[in-house]
């Protein structure tokens, strides 16, 4: 197989906005130590590995990287390997691809409008972990407690444990100012991997919220898009009843803070099995090559 290179941005329908993703297909026969060592090099949130070029056991083999660490799930990188699959190794042809990620099958469809295409994925029924008080949360924030709203500030989980904080105001999420020390701590006596900080409203029209979100556990200091803590975010909104609703449907602004402004669509309601969630975003491509595989350390 050919080790081609896919860079694209997730969660926009322009250029140099979203959230960067590199997708190597064709990566069979590269170790893991190769492919952190290229994940590091291409410095962004996720690099993805295709590692067959067919499914295999009901989906296709993909691995998700960060510049530090592996990761089970990860939201754009889903989106993004399911966009390269559909295109570039079949045609454009389905509708629908799965993945076989490291925390399972992850399908993925197309849903499609006069103006674009839109990739969902369905999440995994959210679980609810442990909660933190407002007064050990704000500090690493740079936030006072009286900042962040009065719900709950809670881990929830679809794959990649996030521990959602409501911010009464936008202004008040803008300006947060991470204390990497204690955010550290709060993350792990959260047991989480992620904090996702939203507040009502967006400057951006035809958006309900503006998420920010942080990974430093990963090697990402604040994400311009994450599909996957805001999947715990739509579980987390019709669990606490949020919009006074069971039922979301609603875009999400994030990335403002750093310059990469990006557009997450959710989707959740309560059913008898849980909570039901679908993240979508559009995909743009921006440049392919070829990886030199045997130039990888």
């Amino acid at each position: 197989m050919t080790r081609s290179l896919h860079l694209l941005d997730v969660f926009t329908d322009r250029a140099c906005s979203g959230n960067q993703l590199a997708v190597v297909t064709g990566a069979k026969g590269l170790s893991s130590r190769q492919m952190q060592a290229f994940a590091r090099e291409m410095n962004f949130a996720e690099t993805t590995f295709v590692l067959a070029d067919r499914p295999v056991g009901g989906g296709w083999p993909v691995r998700i990287f960060t510049p530090a660490r592996e990761l089970p799930f990860a939201g754009h990188p889903t989106l993004g390997t399911a966009h390269v699959i559909r295109h570039a190794l079949l045609g454009g042809r389905v509708d629908r691809v799965t993945l076989a990620l490291e925390a399972g099958l992850t399908p993925v469809f197309v849903e499609r409008d006069a103006k674009r295409e839109l990739y969902w994925m369905r999440q995994r029924y959210p679980t609810f972990g442990g909660r933190l008080a407002r007064k050990a949360v704000a500090p690493a924030l740079g936030l006072a407690p009286a900042d962040l709203g009065g719900q709950p500030i809670e881990v929830v989980s679809t794959g990649l444990p996030t521990l959602i904080v409501p911010v009464r105001t936008r202004r008040a999420l803008e300006r947060i100012r991470v204390d990497r020390d204690g955010l550290a701590r709060v993350v792990a006596a959260a047991d989480a991997t992620a904090v996702l900080a939203f507040a009502p409203g967006a400057e951006r029209a035809g958006h309900q919220l503006t998420a920010r979100v942080f990974v430093d556990a990963a090697g990402v200091p604040e994400d311009a898009a994450t599909g996957s803590s805001n999947g715990c975010l739509a579980a987390w909104l019709v669990q606490h009843r949020f919009l006074d609703d069971e039922a979301i449907d609603l875009r999400v602004a994030q990335g403002m803070s750093i310059g990469r402004p990006s557009t997450l669509h959710l989707r959740a309601m309560r059913t008898s099995r849980g909570i039901e969630i679908r993240v979508g975003g559009a995909v743009v491509d921006i440049a392919r090559g070829t990886l030199v595989a045997a130039r990888l350390a």
